[in-house]
């Protein structure tokens, strides 16, 4: 069973003109007692104004935290970055939305399960029900199509980057940026058309 757990945080700017580069990684992870917690780590470079010749850098972690329902096994369950996605707003702020693929969620048959007086956290079957324990205010929830589906979930400590295309990349420029191979990129994306705004998926793991 997959469930997708929406996670949004608005990331306040002195002045933001235009975002030039932008990329995502996780050190997400499930402990024993059904906790998954982490940080996102959102970073990149940005323009003040229209007229500035220089960009500067920006990197935020961002923490989050959810409970499964004790219904379920987690034993099997793998976490990644299903989405990735991020707005300016009024040149000041950077909206940023996440999507988390919570994958092989499997409900525990009635007989086995011991404890059937436990304390009900969370009802993962639905998600309107989940709930993001984070120290963060903005708490909205969205879904879009996956870019995630043919990632490969074995390693237990998996980290992606997601670049978005601006005006100025070129593959070489990507290839350059993040030390991989074309041929590696080619094995996550489509690199025949790409546009301003489309996403790459960059795997950082020892897999590069």
């Amino acid at each position: 069973m997959k469930k997708i757990v929406p996670f949004t945080k608005d990331i306040k700017f002195n002045n933001i003109y235009e975002i030039n580069s932008i990329s995502l990684e996780h050190n997400l992870s499930i402990k024993e007692d059904g906790i998954i917690s982490g940080n996102f780590i959102v970073s990149g470079t940005y323009k003040m104004t229209s007229n500035s010749i220089n960009v500067d850098e920006f990197s935020y972690n961002l923490p989050f935290e959810i409970s499964i329902d004790k219904k379920y096994d987690t034993r099997n369950v793998t976490t990644d970055i299903n989405d990735f996605y991020y707005e300016v707003i009024d040149n000041n702020i950077l909206s940023i939305d996440i999507e988390v693929l919570i994958d092989n969620l499997e409900e525990i048959k009635e007989n086995e399960n011991m404890n059937e007086n436990s304390e009900k956290i969370i009802d993962i079957e639905d998600d309107r029900n989940l709930d993001i324990e984070t120290p963060l205010e903005e708490k909205t929830k969205e879904t879009v199509s996956s870019i995630f589906e043919n990632l490969d979930d074995n390693e237990n400590y998996v980290t992606y980057k997601v670049h978005i295309i601006t005006e100025n990349d070129t593959t070489e420029s990507i290839i350059q940026k993040y030390e991989i191979t074309n041929e590696k990129l080619e094995m996550y994306n489509d690199l025949s058309e790409l546009k301003i705004g489309d996403k790459l998926i960059i795997p950082t793991n020892d897999q590069n």
